[in-house]
């Protein structure tokens, strides 16, 4: 008899194998799997899977609602091997969309992440981390993407990087400043002193020669802001590496306005460059900083005096 386990290890099988990564959803049906093994339960029912969602008394109703849709997802495949399957209704635990606002840097803030970074008392570290710090603030890449870069990915020739499978399964290319490539090569030449035999194709390696594992980058970059003293201006807005990617998404922005560029004729580009699976993941980075929207309501006021 196939185990509900089995069910989920061919159902992330198979949604991997079309593209999508599910780090967030292999843990949680791990654990559903888990607990539904605990019930005793030959069957799955759609209370069970509201009953899992709820376990969390601290739970906040948007996390509640992600559990939950999680297993909802997965139940809906199930009734495809078996029709009596329970599908929870999808208005069950409603919650409000809400995206974090993000912590923008200004420059002075990454020049010192850098310079802090440079000074660190570990060669690894101040070797590595003011570089992945660096290329972060001026590409905007998301973080695991700069983790998985293979030595391969770094094209010296024409200046670029080619990420490769990147969130949403595709490849995009990343156009290098000339100061930028110099930094790379810069730290290519320290890398292959520290680690002369490494165990892996990545470019930015560990001490034992292996690619950098996401958390223990975080966990070393949430160290470095600790160092140089940044705080998050109000709860929830903290300042996280991936603040570096929304950072450059908005000076970019706020440079087109400045400029008196249209930026809806621009807008694409910029989302094709950060790799957004739809434009309007950009067009929210209009809303995401007072500023960008006090720019917008002085143009859009602008161009309706003209045309009165």
């Amino acid at each position: 008899m196939t185990t509900l386990r089995t069910h989920v290890d061919e159902y992330l099988a198979l949604r991997r194998s079309l593209g999508y990564k599910l780090r967030r959803d292999g843990f949680l049906l791990a654990d559903f799997a888990t607990y539904h093994e605990q019930t005793g339960h030959a069957t799955v029912t759609a209370q069970m899977m509201l009953a899992w969602a709820q376990q969390a008394a601290d739970a906040t109703p948007n996390w509640r609602y992600r559990r939950l849709g999680v297993v909802r997802h997965f139940a809906i495949y199930l009734s495809g091997i078996d029709p009596t399957q329970e599908i929870p209704p999808s208005d069950l635990l409603p919650a409000r969309a809400h995206r974090p606002t993000p912590y923008i840097y200004s420059h002075a803030d990454v020049l010192n992440l850098i310079a802090t970074a440079r000074n660190l008392p570990n060669n690894w570290q101040r070797t590595t981390l003011p570089t992945i710090v660096g290329l972060l603030a001026v590409t905007g890449m998301r973080v695991g993407e700069a983790l998985n870069l293979d030595r391969t990915d770094v094209d010296w020739s024409d200046g670029l990087l080619v990420l490769r499978g990147t969130k949403f399964g595709k490849s995009r290319e990343v156009v290098l400043h000339p100061t930028v490539v110099q930094a790379l090569r810069t730290y290519d030449c320290q890398r292959r002193m520290i680690v002369p035999h490494p165990k892996a194709p990545a470019f930015f390696l560990s001490t034992t020669g292996l690619r950098i594992h996401y958390q223990t980058f975080c966990q070393l970059y949430l160290d470095l802001v600790r160092r140089v003293g940044l705080e998050a201006p109000f709860a929830g807005c903290l300042p996280q590496a991936h603040g570096l990617r929304h950072t450059f998404a908005v000076n970019t922005l706020l440079s087109w306005h400045r400029a008196g560029i249209d930026v809806s004729e621009r807008m694409h580009l910029l989302s094709t460059y950060l790799g957004h699976g739809d434009p309007v993941h950009t067009y929210w980075y209009l809303s995401a900083v007072p500023e960008l929207m006090t720019l917008v309501a002085e143009r859009l006021e602008h161009s309706q005096e003209e045309s009165s």
